[in-house]
């Protein structure tokens, strides 16, 4: 039996992640073993982390690892989901202020394929500096799925319903093309 592509998943604060388990569930079945990273948010206002370990197999990352602790391995692929307005402005302006902001501008310059999955409203989605930063990722190869077909931001307001009907599987389908 071959090992297992390993997946990691970074998570920001954002409606979805408190559906994260639908995402690590549908890793797992394609084969994938996920090693997760949340942002402080993430970490805050939507995830039990002790949940999400137990589902994934694996500490939840949040911070630097110590001196002797085993690192995690190598990806495979990277998914960013939900990734917020904040993470994209920040990842793309090279603004590295905390452990996932860090290893995500670590792993574009090693030029690891990234796939960034966004939960935005429409009017964050207008933003201009948030139009530039969506460039900005792709012209550093990140796979930004965002626009017709991919994800498409609600209106403000409209989280919840939107969360619920977030597109894990895009996002799961393109970091299998990337692996």
């Amino acid at each position: 039996m071959s090992e297992r592509r390993v997946l990691h998943l970074f998570i920001c604060g954002a409606g979805p992640a408190a559906r994260i388990h639908e995402m690590i569930d549908l890793a797992h079945d394609d084969g994938w073993d996920v090693y997760c990273v949340a942002t402080e948010s993430a970490v805050q206002h939507f995830l039990d982390v002790d949940a999400v370990a137990e589902l994934s197999g694996h500490p939840v990352r949040t911070t630097y690892r110590r001196p002797g602790d085993t690192p995690t391995p190598n990806p495979d692929a990277v998914v960013v989901a939900p990734a917020t307005y904040n993470t994209i402005n920040k990842w793309a302006a090279g603004i590295a202020d905390n452990y996932p902001l860090t290893q995500l501008a670590e792993l574009t310059g090693l030029g690891v394929r990234i796939v960034a999955l966004p939960f935005v409203n429409q009017a964050l989605a207008a933003n201009s500096t948030f139009i530039r930063s969506v460039a900005e990722l792709r012209t550093s190869g990140v796979a930004v799925l965002f626009g017709p077909g991919e994800f498409e931001p609600h209106p403000p307001r409209t989280g919840d319903a939107a969360a619920s009907r977030f597109p894990w599987k895009l996002a799961l389908e393109a970091a299998r093309q990337q692996a």
